[in-house]
C-alpha cells in the first residue's frame, strides 16, 4: 500500500518529561496573553472592529494553541509515569486557570463586543431570539459563513455567561472565584478516581464462580492475606465478580465498597454543586440546570424533566415486572443452594442474575459467545464496516513504519506506551483517497490508566492561516481484560458494543471537517453528541455485521447463526431496569441542580438523595431494606461524569438515543451497509461537528423533524 506509506502530516509527539509538560502550557498561556494585550493595545472598541481585526488573530491562536494543549492535558489519563500524569494535572490546572482569566478580560470583551454590535448579528438576534444563524443570515452581516457567524455569536455569549454582565466588584470577583474553585475540584475529583487503587481481599471459596482467568490475573496475598486475593475496583475484576459471584455476600461486599471506594470525592462534589447554583444565581438564572440547558437542542429544564418523568411512568411498570421474574430465579437458586431468602431483590443480586436469566432462560453463555470475540480480529472487523460504510482506509503502523514517520526518528516517541496501537486513516478512491487523521487505540488497563472506556481528542482538524487542512488525532481509551499467556483478550459482547461505541466517536472526530478547531468532530452540544456513536450500537445486534465481526480464538470459525438468533433475541431482556439505572443518574443530576433555593440545596443530604432516588426510581432494594441508613453509599464520589462536563447534562444519554433510534430506523435499519446513506451521514451530519446547529445536521440527514416513535417502538412502549 506504497500511496499510503507517508502521511502529508507527521503525527503527534509523546515526549513530554514532567518539565516540559508544565513550561508548554505556561508557555501557551504567555503567547495567548501577549496576543490580547496588543489587540487591546492597537484596536478601540470607537474603531471599526471587524471579525478579521479582532476575532481572526484569537482563533488562529486557538487553533494553533489546541495542537499540543490537549495532548498536555492528556498524559495525566494514560502515562504510566506518576510524575507525567501530576505534571499533566497540573499543566491542565495552569491552562484551566488561564482560561478562566481570558473569559473574564473586559477589555477584550468591549472588543468583541463592538464586532457583534456592528455585524447586525445583535441586530437580528433582537427581533428573534429564537432565530437560526442561516447562510443568508451569515452574508447579510458581513460574515463568511454559518460557523464564522456562529462562532461570533456564541463567543460574546461565553463572556455574559462567564460574569461579564455583572457589574464590576464584588459580585463579578466572586464569580471568578467560583469558576476557579470548580475548575480546581474537577480536576481533583478526577484525579483522585484515576488513581483511586483500593480493593478486597478474598479467600477462593468466596470467590467461588468467577472466571479462572480473572482470579488468575488477581495478585495473590502474603502474610495476614496468605491464600487469599486481591479484587481491586477496576473494571475488568469488578464486574466479573458481580456477574459469577455465588456468595451474596461476596457480591454485597464488592457493591458497597465500589459506591465508596473515593470517598475524598464526597466533599469535592457537594462544594461542585454548590458553587454552580451560587453562580447561576449571580448571572440571574433560577439554578445551574437552566443556566447549563438554554444552549443544548432540550432549551429547557421542563423539557428535560418532562420527558425523563414521562419515561419514568412508562418504564416503571415493566422494572417492577422485570424485577418480579428476577426475583423468583433468586429465591428458586437460593432454595436450590440451601441459602436464606428473605424476599428482596437488592442492587449486588442484579447483574448476577441478569447473567444467570440469560444463560438459563436463553441457554446463552457470555464466555463462550467472547471465545468468538478475540480483540484483534473484533477491531480489524470493526474497521472494514466504517472502511464500507464511510469510505475510509485504516493502516495499521508497524514499528518500521512508526519510525519513518516519526519526527524524531523514533518509533517509540509517536505513543505514550507500548501498548499503544497507530493507525493512519485515509479516504478510500470513492473518496478522494485524502488523508484522514491519525486513530490511536489504548485497550487494557495499567495503574493510574483512566478507568472507563472513553475518546480523546488528541488534536483536532481545522483551516490553518495559510488555508491549508490540519488533520486530526483521536484517541480510544479503554479497560478490557489482558491476553494471557493461554489465551488473548475476549471481549464479551457487551464489551464489543462499548468497543463500537467509543470506535463512533472516533470516527466523529476523524471525519470532522470544520473551519475552526472549536467546532470539530465531537465538539457539539452534549445533548447531541451520544446519538452517532449509539446509533453505531445497532451494528452489534445485526446477524450479518455479528458474523464478520466473529472469528473463534481458536478454530478462526465465525460465530454460528442459531447463537447468533439467541443473542440478538437478548437485547431488550431487563431493558426496563437498565433504562431506569440511566434514569437514575438523569434525575439525580437534575435534582441536584435545580433546587428550589441555595438554602434547600445547602441542608441536602447527598447520599442519601442518591440512593433514596435509586431505590424509587430503579425499584431494586439496597442495604437500607436491610435496615442500613440510606447513606450508606456515596455512589455520587463515583460519578466523573457529573463533575467533568455532563452536569445538568446527563439525560442527554437518554435523550440523543430519541435522535440515534430514528436516524437508525429511517436510512439504515433496511440496510445497515449501505453505503451511500453512510457515506450521506458522514457528510451531513458527522463531518459538520459544531459548525452548524445540530437540529439543522439531523433534519437534513433525515428529511424532516425528528420524531420519538421510533425510540418508544424500540423499547417496547408505543403510543
Amino acid at each position: 500500500m506504497a500511496k499510503y506509506a507517508n502521511p502529508p502530516q507527521d503525527p503527534p509527539l509523546f515526549t513530554g518529561t514532567k518539565e516540559t509538560i508544565v513550561a508548554d502550557s505556561k508557555a501557551l498561556c504567555d503567547r495567548t496573553r501577549s496576543l490580547l494585550d496588543k489587540l487591546v493595545a492597537d484596536i478601540k472598541p470607537s474603531d471599526a472592529a471587524t471579525f478579521e481585526s479582532v476575532l481572526r488573530p484569537q482563533i488562529n491562536d486557538e487553533n494553533e494553541s489546541s495542537l499540543s494543549a490537549r495532548i498536555l492535558g492528556f498524559y495525566q489519563y494514560v502515562s504510566a509515569e506518576a510524575a507525567l500524569r501530576d505534571a499533566s494535572t497540573e499543566a491542565e490546572k495552569i491552562m484551566d486557570e488561564f482560561g478562566i482569566e481570558v473569559s473574564m478580560r473586559e477589555d477584550v470583551f468591549k472588543l468583541v463586543d463592538a464586532v457583534y454590535k456592528n455585524s447586525g448579528l445583535a441586530e437580528s438576534k433582537e427581533k428573534d431570539k429564537d432565530r437560526l444563524i442561516t447562510e443568508e443570515l451569515a452574508k447579510s452581516t458581513g460574515l463568511d459563513n454559518v460557523e464564522t457567524a456562529r462562532l461570533l455569536e456564541k463567543e460574546h455569549k461565553s463572556y455574559i455567561k462567564n460574569g461579564l454582565g455583572l457589574p464590576e466588584g464584588e459580585k463579578r470577583d466572586r464569580f471568578k472565584e467560583i469558576k476557579k474553585k470548580l475548575s480546581q475540584i474537577s480536576i481533583a475529583f478526577q484525579k483522585n478516581l484515576n488513581e483511586e487503587n483500593g480493593g478486597l481481599w478474598f479467600t477462593l471459596e468466596e470467590l467461588d464462580g468467577v472466571p479462572q482467568d480473572v482470579l488468575d490475573g488477581l495478585e495473590k496475598g502474603t502474610g495476614e492475606n496468605e491464600g487469599k486475593l486481591r479484587l481491586s475496583f477496576k473494571y475488568p475484576d469488578l464486574f466479573p465478580t458481580l456477574k459469577f459471584a455465588k456468595n451474596p455476600e461476596t457480591r454485597r461486599k464488592v457493591f458497597i465498597a465500589n459506591e465508596n471506594k473515593c470517598n475524598d470525592n464526597v466533599e469535592l462534589f457537594r462544594e461542585a454543586i454548590e458553587l454552580r447554583d451560587e453562580a447561576a444565581r449571580l448571572l440571574g438564572y433560577p439554578d445551574h440546570a437552566t443556566f447549563r440547558i438554554e444552549d443544548k437542542m432540550a432549551k429547557t429544564t421542563k423539557t428535560v424533566l418532562d420527558f425523563l418523568n414521562d419515561l419514568k411512568a412508562r418504564l416503571g411498570p415493566g422494572g417492577l415486572k422485570e424485577i418480579e421474574h428476577l426475583k423468583e430465579l433468586k429465591k428458586k437458586d437460593h432454595e436450590e443452594r440451601g441459602l436464606p431468602f428473605d424476599g428482596n431483590y437488592y442492587l449486588w443480586d442484579h447483574r448476577y442474575y441478569d447473567r444467570l436469566m440469560i444463560e438459563k432462560e436463553y441457554s446463552i453463555d457470555e464466555n463462550a459467545i467472547a471465545e468468538y470475540f478475540p480483540i484483534t480480529s473484533t477491531i480489524e472487523g470493526m474497521l472494514k464496516i466504517f472502511e464500507q460504510l464511510f469510505g475510509m482506509v485504516f493502516i495499521q503502523l508497524t514499528p518500521e513504519d512508526r519510525k519513518r514517520i516519526s519526527p524524531t526518528g523514533k518509533a517509540e516517541d509517536i505513543a505514550w506506551h507500548e501498548d499503544v496501537i497507530i493507525f493512519s486513516v485515509w479516504d478510500d478512491k470513492s473518496e478522494g483517497e485524502g488523508f484522514v487523521g491519525y486513530l490511536y487505540l489504548d485497550l487494557h488497563p495499567r495503574q493510574g490508566k483512566y478507568g472507563h472506556a472513553a475518546n480523546f481528542n488528541l488534536q483536532p482538524g481545522f483551516i490553518q492561516a495559510n488555508g491549508s487542512r490540519r488533520y486530526p488525532a483521536t484517541a480510544l481509551v479503554c479497560n478490557f481484560s489482558k491476553p494471557t499467556k493461554e489465551k488473548p483478550s475476549l471481549l464479551k459482547h457487551d464489551e464489543v458494543v462499548t468497543l463500537f461505541h467509543e470506535l463512533g466517536h472516533g470516527i466523529h472526530d476523524l471525519v470532522g471537517r470544520t473551519q475552526y478547531a472549536r467546532y470539530h468532530g465531537t465538539s457539539t452540544v452534549r445533548d447531541f453528541v451520544e446519538a452517532p456513536s449509539q446509533m453505531l450500537e445497532n451494528w452489534c445486534w445485526t446477524p450479518s455485521q455479528l458474523k464478520s465481526l466473529s472469528k473463534h480464538y481458536k478454530t478462526g470459525e465465525s460465530i454460528p447463526d442459531d447463537l447468533i438468533e439467541k443473542l440478538i433475541s437478548t437485547k431488550h431482556v431487563n431493558d426496563a431496569l437498565f433504562n431506569l439505572r440511566q434514569l437514575h443518574f438523569g434525575l439525580f443530576d437534575m435534582t441536584v441542580h435545580t433546587p428550589k433555593s441555595h438554602d434547600e440545596l445547602k441542608k441536602l443530604d447527598i447520599s442519601k438523595l442518591y440512593n433514596d432516588l435509586r431505590a424509587d426510581i430503579s425499584k431494586i432494594k439496597g442495604p437500607e431494606a436491610q435496615g442500613e441508613a440510606s447513606n450508606w453509599g456515596n455512589g455520587q464520589a463515583t460519578f466523573g461524569h457529573l463533575i467533568g462536563g455532563y452536569d445538568a447534562g446527563y439525560y442527554g444519554y437518554l435523550s440523543s438515543q430519541v435522535y440515534s433510534t430514528d436516524m437508525f430506523y429511517t436510512k439504515f435499519k433496511a440496510d445497515p451497509m449501505n453505503g451511500e446513506e453512510g457515506r450521506r451521514y458522514r457528510h451531513t451530519v458527522l463531518a459538520k461537528g459544531g459548525s452548524r446547529d445540530e437540529m439543522v445536521s439531523l433534519e437534513e440527514f433525515l428529511g424532516r423533524k425528528p420524531s420519538s416513535e421510533a425510540f418508544y417502538k424500540e423499547l417496547g412502549l408505543e403510543g
